[in-house]
């Protein structure tokens, strides 16, 4: 895997990530759930996405099942809850973390959603915890142009790493002021569920750009994401198949008329839009 992002601070990571929302979840599926993690770390897809939330800690016991051993091949992202986003919970919070995944440092840590906690606040506890050695970065998910500008304000914010929001074919709404405001700040948007929930999979222009590429849907709705710079896609995928499928999307090159038909069934917004959160 050779396409790369890059953060702000130099540090590059591979374009195309794992998610691992509900993985974890049904001990029936653990070890095959285990092996297509490792298939893709094998593969290049070394950027593995958790969080606290997931299972309730039991994702990140199941991605630290599958890194020992293997830690520094990794880019480990874990997200902390609103609720445990302030100084006087985020280091336990962190080391709960730390612990399930059974590293030392996290690579990445994320607020998982603006809550209560004001985000002068938060922002202190993640320099706390970079301070500390604890965690390497520092960044959010779901937070719209509003509190991503509230947040450059405070003293320290500028040193948010990415933002992780929910991004496919469907949710494009980002591209009208938050994605852009990004990059001119050379911060990465992490995009969860880049395939949608299924519906995308369905439509017949997806399957018909499939047809023309010899692909699937699925990959087609990925390559779609992952055209852009400074996307960084975290599709969750549960079997060996669907991770060397998700590899696959990379090769996909779409020409204009493949651009232009996505462009006129899933059109790229033309004014501000809430955010679109899952």
């Amino acid at each position: 895997m050779t396409r790369l992002v890059t953060f702000a601070d130099g540090t590059t990571v591979p374009a195309l990530g794992q998610g691992t929302w509900e993985l974890g979840d049904d001990p029936a599926w653990r070890d095959e759930e285990q092996q297509a993690l490792a298939r893709g770390i094998d593969l290049g897809m070394t950027l593995i996405d958790t969080a606290e939330l997931y299972g309730d800690g039991r994702s990140e016991r199941l991605v630290g099942e599958v890194i020992a051993g293997r830690r520094d091949e990794v880019f480990v992202v874990s997200k902390v809850r609103p609720e445990n986003a302030s100084e006087m919970k985020m280091m336990l919070a962190c080391e709960k973390s730390l612990e399930r995944l059974g590293v030392e440092r996290l690579d990445l840590y994320l607020l998982h959603w603006e809550g209560h906690v004001p985000l002068e606040e938060t922002v202190e506890a993640f320099r706390d915890l970079v301070d500390e050695g604890m965690i390497a970065r520092w960044g959010v998910s779901n937070l719209d142009l509003r509190a991503m500008e509230q947040l450059m304000e405070i003293e320290g914010g500028e040193d948010c790493a990415a933002n992780q929001l929910l991004y496919n074919l469907a949710s494009r709404g980002v591209e009208f002021d938050l994605f852009p405001w990004m990059q001119a700040r050379d911060m990465p948007m992490m995009a969860y569920s880049p395939l949608g929930r299924g519906e995308l999979l369905e439509q017949p222009l997806i399957r018909d750009i499939a047809n023309r590429h010899s692909a699937s849907p699925a990959q087609v709705a990925l390559a779609a994401v992952l055209r852009h710079d400074g996307v960084i896609a975290i599709p969750k995928a549960s079997s060996v198949e669907h991770v060397e499928a998700n590899a696959d999307a990379l090769e996909i090159q779409f020409d204009l008329e493949d651009l232009e038909r996505l462009d006129a069934a899933f059109p790229p917004p033309k004014h501000a839009v809430p955010l679109d959160i899952i």
